[in-house]
């Protein structure tokens, strides 16, 4: 085991191209290798091996906080750029679309966009009612994915019903002419959705701490669910749903378990095969 820390040290202390801001990918795959050996409790071993272990871990964490420098440096100018009202050019170099073969988990793209809205994650929240799923942000490439199916325009509002700590109307709003609003009920996530929003000065992104079945949906034009609520829950919704889109041209889309269930409405119409795997967009018929 030593011997294996110590060539994986070695080899990310070698690749100086992981100081290159461009090298996203592999410099946050090398920041969690030598996570990994700061967090490795090794057994029992002789004092020799002891001392070579925190030598080890000593050049582990150098490496790492000069990564983590070049990090901050680049997600420091994508925030400044998001301020002066330019985030859609600052991430159009970072934000593309990945393989969605793998359609669960989070990756590099997390990883940046979560240094860049810095979002304070709550230290407790409400429990939740029965038939209310556990929050989980949308990942990054998913909502990319969002964006270019829903070709969005800045005549759309797009509202993400169960929004938690805001990931997707903020991008959308950063990305996109689009406005957004984020319906969430826990007032912890909320908060930290709208104090990013006013930390970025991101003015077309706006949230709401509201159930959303009693929420006010009428501006939406695209209502997003990453499987907020199953059940009952998702029934009523959907229902208040179709009640908008009998006065009016509406668009869903989804993403998870509850996809199946939007698919089987007579008054939605997908754009491609129903996939809980990966956004699917649909419209509403007359």
């Amino acid at each position: 085991m030593l011997e294996a820390l110590h060539s994986l040290v070695c080899e990310v202390e070698r690749d100086r191209s992981l100081e290159r801001p461009e090298q996203l990918r592999e410099r946050i795959r090398a920041m969690d290798r030598l996570e990994d050996v700061l967090l490795h409790e090794p057994q029992a071993e002789s004092p020799a091996a002891g001392a070579v272990f925190n030598t080890l871990r000593r050049r582990a964490r150098e490496r790492l906080g000069v990564l983590a420098d070049v990090q901050q440096r680049l997600c420091e100018g994508i925030r400044h750029a998001i301020m002066q009202g330019a985030g859609a050019h600052a991430l159009r170099g970072w934000l593309h679309h990945d393989d969605l073969r793998e359609p669960w988990g989070y990756d590099h793209l997390d990883a940046l966009i979560g240094d860049v809205l810095s979002l304070d994650e709550p230290d407790s929240v409400a429990a939740l009612e029965a038939e209310m799923v556990f929050y989980q942000p949308t990942p990054v490439r998913h909502v990319l994915d969002l964006i270019h199916r829903a070709r969005l325009g800045r005549d759309d509002v797009l509202v993400d019903l169960g929004s938690g700590m805001g990931h997707v109307p903020l991008l959308v709003s950063i990305c996109t002419d689009a406005k957004a609003c984020g319906i969430e009920r826990e007032e912890a996530y909320v908060a930290s959705a709208r104090r990013a929003a006013e930390t970025l000065r991101i003015e077309r992104a706006t949230f709401l701490a509201q159930d959303a079945r009693e929420a006010d949906i009428s501006r939406g034009t695209v209502f997003y669910l990453y499987t907020p609520f199953t059940g009952d829950m998702l029934r009523h919704m959907l229902d208040r749903l179709h009640d908008e889109a009998r006065r009016r041209s509406i668009r869903v889309a989804t993403l998870g378990p509850c996809t199946p269930a939007v698919a089987s409405e007579p008054w939605l119409r997908a754009a491609s095969e129903p996939d809980a795997g990966r956004v699917t967009l649909f419209r509403s018929v007359a």
